[in-house]
């Protein structure tokens, strides 16, 4: 007997998101883990076009010291 999986849906699809806004702390810190690494999108439900911007996003609001890069 197969379980059925629960399909994931893109939040930032559903919210009609064309960009992910860096300064949007609040938003991209629930795709990090508790370690500060970006999540996957078999985890999150991210489509492949928002997780390469959010990966991007992330990586520009480390940079600007708005994420920290790992979490001891």
């Amino acid at each position: 007997m197969a379980t059925k999986t629960k399909v994931k849906i893109c939040q930032f699809c559903k919210a009609k998101m064309d960009e992910i806004d860096y300064k949007d702390i609040g938003r991209i810190k629930r795709f990090t883990s508790s370690r500060g690494k970006i999540l996957p999108p078999r985890i999150t439900g991210t489509c492949a076009r928002h997780q390469r911007m959010l990966a991007k996003a992330i990586k520009r609001a480390r940079f600007l010291g708005l994420l920290p890069y790992i979490k001891v």
